[in-house]
Order: structure tokens, then sequence, then C-alpha cells
């Protein structure tokens, strides 16, 4: 139905073109550029590229010091690492003095695969969006992943960036605008609103088809910023259809579903349901079969918003 493509590639295509532009552009990397896709900018700025090694925690203090320079900066490495195993770097020295630091990270989620639960990260966007100053994107597609490079780098202060491993499919346009802070309506529709992020916004618009057919009106919203998170179409969404399907590859607990469920409790109250991983560590496997083991499927997004219409 949709091409598939690589949001990291995309990333990695359109740190380039922005290098060519910005000479203050730095990249850093974690000895995993080959993986994350900075290996493009290495390549063509080599001068301008620092490989870190397996030193995550001083990646970003480096990154700091670059920042404080004048520079602007993109980290990359993994999620796990990238936010984990150096939250307090992040903390202190990032988030803190509100330094121009861009943390890239890719295989998020579960959709990494067979590297098993240590490798795999569900608590990454909560992580991240519990720091003051931080700022949290998450792109649905390849083509929205090459926007939302351009734009965090172009704004001031930090931000963290999350892409999977896997090739996901193309559901954006290339004229489609991308604005931090503003959700998407990829979908109109009045009997239940279905908010997604990164690879769930496609299952999402799979499971609007799915209910179409038996004639419920579902409405799909990208959420590609979770923070700041777009309120207004959140509230525009509770107030069209009443009720409200969550969808994303991470943690139900203060994820996109925890975020949606307090604005709408504080501003607007509809029954919410989230879909996402549950309380517990990934498992080695295929990220198809663990997609399909942890729930993050059309068919459980369809049995949500049926389950959640019934109470409004």
């Amino acid at each position: 139905m949709w091409e598939m493509a690589s949001p990291r590639v995309a990333f990695g295509k359109a740190l380039v073109d922005i290098g060519r532009e910005n000479s203050d552009l730095v990249v850093l990397g974690a000895d995993l550029s080959s993986s994350t896709k900075t290996s493009y900018f290495e390549k063509e700025f080599p001068e301008r590229f620092f490989n870190c090694g397996i030193a995550e925690a001083n990646m970003m203090g480096v990154a700091s010091g670059l920042a404080a320079s004048g520079k602007v900066v993109v980290a990359s490495t993994f999620a796990v690492f990238a936010t984990g195993r150096c939250y307090d770097q992040i903390r202190q020295s990032i988030a803190y003095p509100r330094l121009n630091v861009k943390i890239v990270a890719s295989h998020a989620g579960i959709t990494v695969g067979g590297d098993g639960a240590s490798h795999q990260t569900a608590e990454d966007i909560a992580l991240m969006k519990v720091l003051p100053n931080m700022r949290v994107v998450v792109p649905a597609d390849a083509i929205e992943a090459k926007k939302a490079t351009r734009a965090i780098i172009e704004a001031d202060g930090p931000f963290y960036m999350r892409m999977g491993r896997s090739d996901v499919p193309t559901i954006t346009k290339e004229e489609d605008p991308f604005e931090i802070g503003k959700a998407t309506i990829m979908r109109d529709g009045s009997d239940v609103a279905l908010i997604g992020t990164g690879i769930m916004v496609s299952q999402a618009l799979k499971a609007a088809e799915m209910l179409k057919l038996e004639g419920i009106d579902a409405m799909v919203v990208n959420m590609s910023t979770l923070k700041p998170l777009d309120e207004d179409t959140t509230i525009k969404a509770a107030k069209r259809t009443g009720a409200i399907v969550t969808a994303e590859e991470h943690s139900v607990i203060f994820g996109l579903g925890n975020s949606v469920a307090m604005t709408l409790g504080e501003k607007y109250p509809v029954p919410v349901r989230r879909v996402g991983i549950p309380d517990t560590f990934g498992e080695s496997g295929e990220w198809n079969e663990l997609m399909v083991k942890y729930g993050l499927t059309p068919e459980n997004i369809v049995s949500s918003a049926k389950e959640i219409m019934k109470q409004k």
C-alpha cells in the first residue's frame, strides 16, 4: 500500500545537506555512525565529525562544550544509550543550561528486534520529556524525518529526536508542512480519534480503514512532536469525536498516551484508551512479531476504539 523507507537514512542525508549550508554544524557519534547514518556526514565533513567511541556520557559532555562555544551540535547513537546511559550529563550539561544540542537517537523501541531487551528502549521519551527545556520529536516516516532534522537544527536549544531501526511506510508527502509543536490531521472523522506517533501513525491509518468497513468514522492524528504537545489539536479531536485512542511504540507510562490523557483530563475530559508497550521489558525476536506480541497492531487499535466508544 505504501512505499517503505528508512527515517535514519533520511536523517543522515539531511545532515549532509544542512552541513553544506551551515559551517557551524558539527556531528558527534559513539562508534555507531554506520548504523545511525551519521557516516554520511562523516564522509562529507570529516573535520566536523567526532567519533567519541563507546563513551556516550563523555559524548554529551563534548557536545555541551562545543555548543557553549557557538557550534550547533548533533549527538547521535542508539536510543537506549542516548538517554539512559548518560541521563545525568544530558540533565546537567545540556538541558539545564539550555544549550544548542540535538540528541538524535535511532534503534528506539521494540522494532530493534533481535537485539533484545538490553538494546530496546520503551522509556526514552519519558526520560527526555520530563526534562525542562528539552523538546521531543518523533517523525512518522522518512520524509518527516528529513523535515524534522532541519527544523530541530534551525531551532535554538536542546532537542531529542527518536527513530527506529526498521524501514517504515511513507505516509506523508514532500509538500506537507512540518512545524515543531504542531500535529497533523491525516484523516478527518467524527466517531473516534486515533492519535499516533512514529511508526504507529501508519498503524492508526490502517486501523481507520478497518473501522470504516464497519461503519465507524475515525479521525487520525500524527502527533510528531510529543513535547510541546499540540494541545489545541488534541482538544479539537476530543470535541469532534468524544473518544480517543493513542498509539505509540513506547511504554504507556508517561509517553504519548499519558500526555494526551493529562491534557484532556484538565481541559476537556473524554474517554482515552492507550495502545503501547505495557509495563514490561521487550525480548529478542523479529520486529514484526514483537509488534504483534505487544499489541502494536491495527487490530488492537480497532478493538480499543470500539471499547472506548462504549464509554462516550
